[in-house]
């Protein structure tokens, strides 16, 4: 295996293993921890071998992590690094929208409920853009999640 298809393999294998621990209902805090060093590198893989969509949505990622543990100070500053990237690489309708979700998410967390909802609106002018029925659905859940934090 070469190195790009060794970091191709960690990045994929650690984003599921996030997921995973995301998934379980039950975490320990040593798994909440591995949750976020999983993250993170799977992040870090990405970035070797990546495109930026895949550095998008470890940037999501790691904000619905850091959602997830109650630590609004990280999850905000990757939910916005993730936001920019968007934004900044026009990138599609629906990781723009899932970018939108982890800030509103992060900001009901924090009881900003005013950006929660600007952020809730601008990810919902763009879910209706979202061609992949898949996507639309996956976004649209995620939304109707945040919203049931405000």
């Amino acid at each position: 295996m070469t190195i790009p298809e060794q970091h191709r393999h960690l990045a994929a294998a650690t984003f599921n293993e996030t997921w995973d621990l995301l998934d379980k209902t039950d975490r320990t805090p040593a798994e909440d921890e591995r949750m976020v060093h999983a993250a993170h590198a799977s992040r870090y893989h990405w970035e070797q071998v990546g495109d930026e969509s895949n550095l998008a949505v470890g940037e999501w990622q790691l904000a619905r992590v850091y959602a997830t543990l109650g630590r609004f100070e990280p999850g905000w500053h990757h939910a916005q690094r993730g936001l920019a990237l968007c934004v900044d690489r026009g990138l599609s309708p629906f990781l723009t929208g899932e970018a939108h979700e982890a800030a509103a998410r992060l900001a009901a967390l924090q009881g900003d409920r005013p950006r929660a909802e600007q952020h809730l609106a601008s990810a919902r002018e763009l879910l209706v853009l979202v061609a992949d029925d898949e996507e639309r659905a996956v976004l649209a859940g995620d939304l109707e999640a945040v919203a049931g934090l405000l």
